[in-house]
């Protein structure tokens, strides 16, 4: 008789325990952790506490989670808090990558706005392709350029399409010399945040 047959014969048929409760009894099982042999409720009362082991990580893991959702929550409500504080373009531009630098610890940010800083074809068309941010390990068409001689050590990027509207009016670009700081399959929603916050302070500034 195969194993499978015998796991789904006691499946089916549970009675079998309370009728031969003296044979389980008598059961020893391999210690998991090698040495001696357990009986059958010991291992299953180890198969218990390991169980435990795993939901207790697990549930640890959520809160550091969420304590860490909770610093970026305020972290973005500062940022943006901080942004409104400008009074002109030129104040705001100068802000922003002083404000990402204290706030988020984020190094190396540019900010291009198509009103004064007109972008490639290229660049044009990934911005406007773009309807929320984007990371990658490297950088997208010729924005590198943008970090003049420290692009050279940057290996991930966070791209962040400025909109007003339906319309792109630039984009905010993120950097880092860590691989892992930026990396396509994390999550954007407080990127997002930050650009929805920087566009919202922009518009006013911007001629129509």
């Amino acid at each position: 008789m195969r194993d499978e047959e015998v796991a789904q014969y006691l499946q089916n048929n549970p009675q079998f325990f309370e009728e031969h409760v003296e044979t389980l009894a008598q059961i020893n099982l391999p210690h998991p952790h090698g040495g001696r042999t357990i009986s059958l409720s010991e291992r299953q009362l180890l198969a218990l506490r390991e169980k435990n082991k795993e939901l207790e990580k697990k549930l640890r893991e959520m809160i550091t989670f969420a304590q860490d959702n909770d610093a970026l929550q305020h972290k973005v409500h500062e940022f943006v808090v901080a942004l409104f504080a400008a009074r002109d373009l030129t104040t705001l531009q100068e802000m922003i990558p002083h404000l990402l630098r204290d706030i988020f610890a984020i190094p190396h940010t540019v900010l291009h706005l198509w009103q004064t800083n007109p972008p490639s074809a290229e660049v044009l068309a990934f911005a406007d392709a773009q309807a929320q941010p984007v990371c990658l390990h490297h950088a997208a068409h010729d924005t590198a350029a943008w970090f003049g001689e420290r692009a050279a050590q940057l290996h991930s990027y966070a791209y962040l399409p400025l909109h007003v509207g339906s319309e792109t009016i630039g984009l905010l670009v993120l950097a880092s010399e860590d691989k892992q700081r930026f990396y396509p399959e994390m999550g954007t929603v407080f990127l997002q945040r930050i650009a929805e916050a920087v566009s919202s302070a922009l518009h006013p500034y911007l001629a129509r």
